[in-house]
């Protein structure tokens, strides 16, 4: 099994960053040989798409005959999705959405033609499925009873990974981590832990064989 394991956190002893680390041991326990990938887009961003990837992807015309280089990054990028069997992402929640350096990555990985075509119905996803295990840190509350604030991460992270055709996806939050001490931290990490739902592995055609 091939994980690519995705970190977006600035801080390298984030929330998140446990948290991915800790699913990523839980997909270990099932498959202890996995080879794992590692993008830290946290500490190493991958740039915002520049005026070469834009003009490239302004027209059909200009994607049949792209500008030498301009996709060279969105390729790599887009592999190591392909190769991978199984994806982890560790990702704060800024703003009430992603942070900017995973939607750089995501506007790499989203393109017409190559991970998606566009139909009358809306975009139609040319990967294979694959199980996506997204672990988020909030300092404030977006879910159950106790939720202030709004959550524009899942959705959008759902409709986005969903249209390149990656639709097995399971979140896990550990919230108001502004007001966690470090034992109430591990304890909201196993909780959201808890949930995680292995099966997915070997319930998606493209993965173990």
């Amino acid at each position: 099994m091939n994980i690519l394991h995705i970190d977006c956190s600035p801080r390298l002893e984030s929330h998140s960053r446990q948290l991915s680390a800790a699913i990523v041991k839980k997909l270990l326990e099932l498959a202890p040989d996995a080879n794992i990938s590692r993008r830290d887009l946290g500490a190493s961003p991958v740039p915002h798409a520049g005026s070469d990837y834009a003009n490239t992807l302004s027209s059909p015309a200009t994607l049949a005959a792209p500008l030498k280089g301009a996709l060279d990054l969105a390729e790599a990028l887009i592999h190591e999705v392909e190769a991978a069997d199984v994806v982890v992402i560790g990702t704060p929640m800024h703003n009430l959405t992603v942070p900017s350096v995973l939607k750089a990555w995501i506007d790499q990985i989203v393109r017409a033609g190559r991970t998606f075509r566009s139909t009358p119905a809306g975009k139609v996803g040319m990967l294979p499925d694959r199980p996506v295990f997204i672990g988020i840190a909030s300092g404030g509350v977006f879910s159950g009873e106790r939720a202030n604030q709004p959550d524009f991460l899942t959705p959008y992270l759902s409709v986005l990974l969903g249209s390149i055709g990656l639709k097995t996806l399971q979140f896990f939050a550990v919230q108001a981590t502004a007001f966690l001490d470090r034992d109430q931290a591990v304890l909201a990490r196993e909780k959201a832990l808890s949930a995680i739902d292995l099966t997915v592995i070997g319930e998606v055609p493209c993965l173990i064989e």
